[in-house]
């Protein structure tokens, strides 16, 4: 892992996560998971909320059977747990401190996605109460492709879309299963975790999103943009 040094590849367009990494919405899965466990009288313990980090709904729900001792009604826990977290989320989430900044400088000048293993009504919420809605060209969620993170059909799946190719996109992630994805699809990746977790090995790795280098480069993508816009009105100008 290095620094950020974006010099050192291009980048043709950004996507992100987005629980725990655009919008703190990793403790209002918390609270909804330990309030899930609970009323099944069992403790939700920081080793338990490590597993099921960056994972699908479907694997945590699955677990949740095994510990439960209900496996076979995993369809009644997902929407329990659904039900659970969106009424969180729509009264805690907040955006994580950089998130806004660094997705208004992109906008509109590089392609831009959200790649999420939530369902698309969560992401959509998180987004909302971060105030970015409409921000992005591309949401791809848990329920647009057949294998969610860790598998890289997300990441596939929003670079095609934004009509890029994986090798020049980069992908912000804070958990371990989003950067084995990111990694897994040839995306270069920027980690900024979310809690301690083994194996976690992006290629850059920030502690938070206002990271002056990180700002600094998204600054100059949007001087960039900028000036290339000048200079096409320019060009314009004289073949008139």
């Amino acid at each position: 892992m290095t620094a950020w040094q974006p010099a050192n590849h291009p980048v043709a367009a950004v996507a992100f996560d987005c629980d725990g990494l655009l919008v703190e919405t990793e403790s209002c899965w918390t609270v909804a998971e330990a309030a899930m466990f609970a009323r099944h009288g069992l403790e939700y313990t920081a080793e338990l909320k490590a597993r099921l980090i960056g994972t699908t709904i479907d694997f945590t729900v699955a677990r949740m059977a095994e510990w439960f001792d209900q496996v076979g009604q995993e369809p009644a826990l997902k929407a329990e747990l659904t039900e659970s977290v969106a009424e969180v989320i729509s009264v805690q989430a907040e955006p994580m401190p950089g998130a806004v900044e660094l997705v208004r400088a992109l906008a509109g000048r590089l392609p831009i996605a959200v790649v999420s293993n939530s369902a698309r009504h969560l992401v959509e919420l998180s987004l909302q109460r971060a105030g970015l809605t409409g921000a992005f060209e591309v949401i791809v969620s848990g329920e647009d492709v057949v294998n969610g993170k860790p598998a890289p059909d997300l990441y596939l799946r929003a670079c095609e879309l934004m009509a890029v190719e994986p090798a020049t996109t980069l992908a912000f992630e804070d958990s371990l299963v989003g950067v084995n994805s990111a990694k897994a699809a040839g995306l270069r990746v920027v980690g900024v975790p979310t809690v301690a977790q083994d194996g976690f090995a992006p290629d850059h790795l920030l502690a938070s999103l206002t990271d002056a280098g990180l700002m600094a480069w998204a600054a100059s993508v949007a001087l960039r943009q900028a000036q290339g816009t000048g200079k096409r009105a320019q060009g314009t100008g004289k073949r008139a």
